[in-house]
C-alpha cells in the first residue's frame, strides 16, 4: 500500500466565517499564556473555588439520586440502571428537581416540561440563538462589553449582535430602547436581548431592582424576549440582600432563563438548562423546539452527569444557596481582600481605579495605558501574574485600558502575592511610559 506524502489541504473552499473572528482566539490565547507560565499567579480564570473538592461527593450524590429514583419515583433496579446507563430523554431526567430548586432559591414557578437540560450553559445559549435566527433580518442585543461565550455562540449561529452600552448599573436602558427602535426602523428583526443582571461577566456589575422592573416593562411593551444568564447571583456579599431574578419578576413570559451548575454545582458535570416556557403557534412550548435542535446536536445530556447534579440538589433540599455556604464565604473574603489590596497598593497611583461589586467573581481595574495581549504576555513573563485584558469582551477590535481580575480560585496568600506582582507590573509600565515621554491619561477609560 502506498502512503501519501502529504494530506489534502482545505484551502480551496472557505470555512465558516466565525473561525476567523477574534473572539474565537480568546480562550486559546489565554490558555496558551497560562500554560507557558505555570508558576504565574492567575487572576484570569473565572472558575469555581477548588478547596472543597472531594471525589467522595460524586459517589454520594449518585447514591442519593438512585435512592430518589427508587423511593420517590418508585423505579425498579432495572429501571434505575436503564436511566443511568442508557440514552435519556432529550429534555432531561432531572427537570423536576431543577424546577424545585428554582422555586426554593429563586422564587420561580417553572413547569418541568418547559425545562431543557443541556450540556452546560453554553449549549442552552446556542439552542436558543439557533432557534431564534430565522433569516438575515434577525439580530440580537447584548451589553458591551459582554461574555465571550455569547459573542461566539452568536457568530456560530450567524446572528449579528448590536452592542448596548453598559455602565455601573448594567445596561443603559434608554440606549437599549433607542437601538431597538432604530434597528427595527432599518428593517432588522431584534429577536432578543441577552442580559446578566447579577455580577455580569466581565464587568461584575448588577442591575438595580427598579431597573429590572423597567427592563421587563420595556420587553413587554416592545415585544422583546430577554435571555437571562444567572451563574453568579447566589454569590452575593450579603446573601439576604440578593435581588430577585428577572424570571421571578416576569409577569408576561418575556424571559428565557438560562441556568448553569458550573459555578454552584459541579463544573465537571457540564450540566446547564433553559427554562423556555414561551408558547408557540402550534401549541408547543419554546422548550419543545429547543429539544428538537438538541436531538440533532448532543442527542441528550449525560444522565450520569445529571444524576450527580440531581443528587446534590436533593442532598441540600434543592437549595444551591445552602449547598454553597462555604464557597460563598470564600468568594466574599476573596473579593474583600482584593478590593482592600488594590487600595493599599494602587490607591494613590494617578489614572488607576477599579469598581467594587457586591459579589460574584470579577473586578475591573482601569489603568492609564492600553491593556493588550502583548502586555499580558509581558506581565506573565516578567512579573508572574495573569489577568484578562478587557478588549476580549468587546469582539470588535476595541482598544481598552482595563483588565479583569477573577477572585474565585485563589487562596489568601496567593492573592497577596498576585496583587504585589500586579502592582509592580502596573507601576513599572507607568514609569516606563513617563520615561519615554508617553502622555499618561488620568481620566476614565474609553
Amino acid at each position: 500500500m502506498q502512503i501519501r506524502e502529504s494530506l489534502a489541504e482545505l484551502s480551496s473552499e472557505p470555512l465558516h466565517a466565525s473561525l476567523t473572528a477574534a473572539s474565537m482566539e480568546s480562550m486559546n490565547l489565554l490558555n496558551n499564556i497560562a500554560g507557558a507560565y505555570p508558576s504565574a499567579v492567575s487572576f484570569a480564570a473565572g472558575r469555581p473555588y477548588e478547596g472543597f473538592f472531594d471525589t467522595d461527593q460524586l459517589f454520594t450524590y449518585l447514591k442519593v439520586f438512585t435512592g430518589y429514583l427508587r423511593d420517590t419515583r418508585g423505579m425498579t433496579e432495572q429501571q434505575i440502571a436503564r436511566t443511568l446507563f442508557q440514552y435519556g430523554d432529550t429534555k432531561g431526567v432531572i427537570n423536576e428537581l431543577i424546577a424545585r430548586h428554582l422555586a426554593v432559591d429563586e422564587g420561580v414557578d417553572a413547569d418541568p416540561g418547559a425545562i431543557v437540560v443541556t450540556v452546560g450553559f453554553q449549549e442552552a445559549l446556542f439552542l436558543v440563538l439557533r432557534a431564534l435566527r430565522a433569516d438575515d433580518r434577525d439580530t440580537l442585543l447584548a451589553p458591551s462589553p459582554t461574555y465571550v461565550g455569547l459573542t461566539g455562540a452568536a457568530q456560530l449561529t450567524d446572528l449579528p449582535v448590536l452592542p448596548v452600552p453598559s455602565g455601573d448599573g448594567g445596561l443603559d436602558l434608554d440606549e437599549l430602547v433607542r437601538l431597538l427602535r432604530t434597528a427595527r426602523h432599518a428593517g432588522r428583526r431584534v429577536r432578543a436581548c441577552y442580559v446578566t443582571p447579577d455580577f455580569a461577566n466581565p464587568v461584575g456589575v448588577s442591575m438595580s431592582v427598579p431597573d429590572r422592573h423597567r427592563l421587563l416593562e420595556i420587553a413587554a411593551a416592545e415585544g422583546l424576549l430577554l435571555l437571562e444568564d444567572n451563574p453568579y447571583g447566589i454569590f452575593h456579599r450579603t446573601p439576604d440582600r440578593r435581588p430577585p431574578t428577572l424570571k421571578s419578576l416576569d409577569p408576561h413570559g418575556r424571559v428565557v432563563y438560562l441556568g448553569s451548575f458550573a459555578k454552584s454545582g459541579v463544573a465537571g458535570a457540564r450540566v446547564g438548562f433553559a427554562v423556555a416556557d414561551q408558547p408557540m403557534p402550534d401549541g408547543t412550548l419554546l422548550a419543545d423546539q429547543l429539544s428538537k435542535i438538541k436531538s440533532m446536536l448532543t442527542v441528550n445530556t449525560s444522565p450520569v452527569a445529571q444524576a450527580v447534579i440531581g443528587g446534590k440538589l436533593i442532598a441540600h433540599d434543592y437549595s444551591l444557596v445552602a449547598a454553597n455556604t462555604a464557597e460563598t464565604a470564600v468568594y466574599r473574603a476573596n473579593l474583600g481582600q482584593v478590593l482592600t489590596g488594590l487600595g493599599a497598593r494602587l490607591g494613590t497611583v494617578p489614572g488607576v481605579s477599579w469598581n467594587e461589586p457586591d459579589g460574584g467573581f470579577f473586578v475591573v481595574v482601569t489603568v492609564p495605558f492600553t491593556v493588550d495581549d502583548p502586555f499580558l504576555e509581558h506581565t506573565a513573563r516578567t512579573h508572574g501574574v495573569l489577568f484578562t485584558p478587557m478588549h476580549h469582551f468587546y469582539g470588535d477590535g476595541t482598544v481598552s485600558r482595563q483588565l479583569r481580575l477573577s477572585i474565585s480560585t485563589l487562596t489568601p496568600d496567593r492573592i497577596e502575592e498576585g496583587l504585589d506582582r500586579l502592582a509592580a507590573a502596573v507601576t513599572d509600565r507607568i514609569a516606563a511610559d513617563r520615561a519615554s515621554g508617553v502622555a499618561v491619561p488620568t481620566g476614565a477609560a474609553s
